[in-house]
């Protein structure tokens, strides 16, 4: 299915009732990778891509949004969040492949699932999501990248909804990455996207992903409540070489600690609270910018609460 007839079946199998969960008051340590974060005031669960325009296109347009897949490289404050949180993993779910060397995935797909399917199709050059613990959309929202792989090195097109519900496709050359970072039309999230990869030796591309896992597993404190990587490597060097240089590993606020295994990976140790990860950030960064004149940039995404 091309990219019009792809809008145009949304946009007319979209009605005004609503399918999906509404949650109330749901707290969001729930469904973050770190297990911390308040309330959101509401939370949706949308029933397929369809469902979820037309719930944009009920919004209020003063209505604060929280986009949400694993939860991963995210932050939410003690209090919540006052607005409408919407769960895109395990709903927007479809992939496929097109094509001799294309894929179709939805926002929700899991990276991992994402390189693996590539894989078993005989497609290289995504193995390095394998070891990113988050969904598409959060990869191409941040660009996420291990291994020297990025990936917006393999987005051909996207598909985009804003607060009206409408739904745009978009070029590649619409936007500019950067490292952890993509500028892009303002007002619009990642609905879907196609990647364009290179054909080649199935079986070899799942021996390096179980490599790069292994690699992982040796290096990362995996299995224990983290958002993954919390700064990003300053020009020329490591955060993780940094903050264990300056004996800050196993540092501790409350239940937030650095890793023993990994020093770019902050860890809830049992009973963390948003404030001890954020108090335990701030300790981290002022530690290195006061000993080395270099100021980390946390690469997490950080959720304020407000609510009254």
């Amino acid at each position: 299915m091309d990219g019009r007839s792809y809008i145009s079946q949304l946009a007319m199998g979209c009605g005004e009732s609503l399918r999906g969960e509404w949650r109330y008051e749901e707290p969001l340590s729930r469904h973050t990778s770190w297990r911390v974060g308040g309330p959101a005031r509401r939370l949706y669960r949308p029933a397929d891509a369809e469902d979820l325009i037309a719930l944009m296109r009920q919004l209020d347009p003063d209505e604060p949004l929280l986009w949400l897949g694993l939860g991963s490289n995210l932050l939410v404050d003690d209090t919540g969040f006052p607005g409408t949180v919407i769960l895109t993993q395990g709903t927007l779910n479809a992939l496929e492949r097109r094509g001799e060397t294309c894929l179709y995935a939805e926002a929700g797909v899991s990276s991992a699932k994402l390189a693996r399917f590539a894989a078993h199709h005989d497609l290289t050059g995504i193995e390095f999501l394998a070891g990113i613990p988050g969904t598409l959309g959060g990869a191409l929202a941040m660009n996420a990248g291990a291994w020297g792989g990025e990936t917006w090195n393999f987005v051909r097109r996207v598909w985009t909804l804003d607060r009206q519900g409408q739904v745009r496709e978009r070029v590649a050359t619409d936007y500019v990455p950067g490292y952890r970072e993509v500028q892009g039309p303002a007002g619009e999230w990642f609905l879907a996207a196609e990647l364009e990869l290179a054909p080649g030796d199935g079986a070899a591309s799942l021996a390096r992903i179980r490599a790069l896992l292994d690699q992982r597993a040796a290096t990362q404190p995996v299995g224990q409540p983290s958002c993954g990587s919390v700064f990003r490597n300053p020009p020329g060097d490591h955060a993780a070489r940094l903050i264990d240089a300056l004996g800050l590993k196993g540092a501790r606020i409350g239940g937030a600690e650095v890793s023993d295994k990994h020093a770019n990976f902050i860890i809830n140790r049992g009973g963390a609270t948003a404030t001890d990860i954020t108090r335990l950030i701030n300790h981290i960064c002022e530690t290195v910018e006061r000993r080395t004149g270099i100021r980390l940039v946390p690469e997490v995404r950080r959720i304020a609460g407000e609510r009254p």
